[in-house]
């Protein structure tokens, strides 16, 4: 365990470990069998909207020339773009629909608004990242291999300038994750052929295309000589504040100070139960409003989504008080915090680490004394912990 200075798992026994199991497994069970229309309605309507906010943001930029109208169109379409990745590609490409059986919203066939391929990002996201969740060296996601996230990754002088790199790394996430996701590098070590290495090249540089096609060409051509100028640089901007929003709310869910992270070798035997605290302890929280819920894809219920990913985003704000009270019943911290505090939390880590050691000195989140289990029924959900 690392990052922490104290084991907040080492007073849980092996049947703790199995209960925790257990109770967790009745959470996810008794949601999947309540899935039904409610559902369903509520991703399509989040799609229809979705496209109604597209077709108003690229409308309002292709047709308008008063620099407010560009400016809102703009915006629009930045939040089009961001709810498209989040809301909607993020989880359906996760599986959180395909018991609807409905072909044009499954995770075996959509395809989101975005230069990643859905099939390298399924891989390298919903596999490595979610089965390796903070585990140093096997999570590509922690740091994306890029930001020294934790003392026990080795430090280098080019971590000075992640401070710098990481802002420029924010306003292009979108292609960054791309190309990261293919994961090239395995060629040279051996665990990819070229062959394997060149298909998902030219799928990525044909996605790319079309994507830069209809941004930067179709929709602004639409806007004739005169707004073709205007209507490129709509669509950059709103493609920048896309990844950079993004990149903001993918970052708060696993680095801010408190989230723990983990040795390759505490996977060997690791249980049902061990792999769900590990999700817990790894993972952390952002707390808002139902808007700002929908604007991360529900990303801002970090802990539910990697306890269920499978499951509906939509269903993680009623269950996180079930998931609160198991924490509290084992002594678990279940980590939370507003946009801001957990933002300087990561941003005060990334700093610190970008100097040589950084050996955590900040507070580390206590641990909850767990309660008597002739308590445990009636337990409340805690007070969350900050990070």
């Amino acid at each position: 365990m690392s990052t922490a200075s104290a084991d907040p798992m080492q007073h849980l026994t092996p049947a703790d470990l199995d209960a925790i199991a257990l109770e967790l497994d009745a959470i996810a069970d008794r949601v999947r069998a309540d899935l039904g229309e409610r559902d369903a309605r509520y991703i399509r309507r989040v799609i229809a909207a979705q496209r109604a906010l597209e077709v108003a943001g690229r409308g309002l930029l292709v047709l308008s020339r008063k620099r407010p109208a560009l400016v809102l169109g703009t915006a629009v379409l930045a939040v089009a773009k961001a709810i498209e990745n989040m809301e909607i590609g993020h989880n359906v490409m996760h599986g959180q629909y395909d018991w609807m059986r409905d072909p044009a919203i499954h995770s075996s066939s959509w395809d989101w608004d975005a230069v990643s391929t859905a099939r390298s990002w399924k891989y390298s996201h919903n596999y490595q990242h979610h089965t390796y969740t903070n585990v140093v060296g096997k999570d590509r996601d922690l740091g994306y291999s890029a930001m020294r996230v934790d003392p026990e990754q080795p430090w280098h002088p080019i971590y000075l300038l992640q401070p710098v790199y990481g802002m420029l790394m924010a306003a292009t996430f979108e292609w960054g994750i791309a190309l990261y996701d293919m994961e090239l590098d395995a060629v040279r070590r051996g665990e990819k052929t070229k062959e394997q290495a060149r298909e998902e090249v030219v799928a990525f540089l044909r996605k790319a295309g079309q994507q830069m096609t209809k941004d930067y060409l179709v929709f602004p051509a639409l806007a004739g000589r005169k707004g073709f100028r205007k209507a490129v640089i709509g669509n950059a901007i709103a493609n920048v504040a896309r990844s950079t929003w993004v990149h903001t709310i993918v970052f708060m869910g696993h680095i801010p100070e408190g989230a723990h992270t983990f040795t390759e070798d505490q996977l060997d035997g690791e249980s049902r139960g061990a792999w769900y605290v590990r999700q817990l302890l790894g993972s952390c929280n952002l707390e808002g409003t139902p808007l700002f819920h929908l604007m991360t894809g529900n990303l801002s219920h970090q802990i539910e989504h990697h306890l269920f990913p499978d499951l509906p985003a939509s269903r993680y704000a009623e269950i996180a008080p079930e998931v609160r009270a198991v924490c509290a019943r084992y002594g678990l911290p279940y980590l939370s915090g507003r946009l801001g505090r957990q933002y300087r939390s990561v941003g005060k880590k990334i700093l610190r680490l970008s100097f040589p050691g950084g050996a955590s000195v900040a507070k580390v989140a206590p641990t909850v004394p767990p309660l008597p289990r002739e308590d445990a029924a009636a337990a409340e959900p805690p007070v969350p912990i900050a990070a």
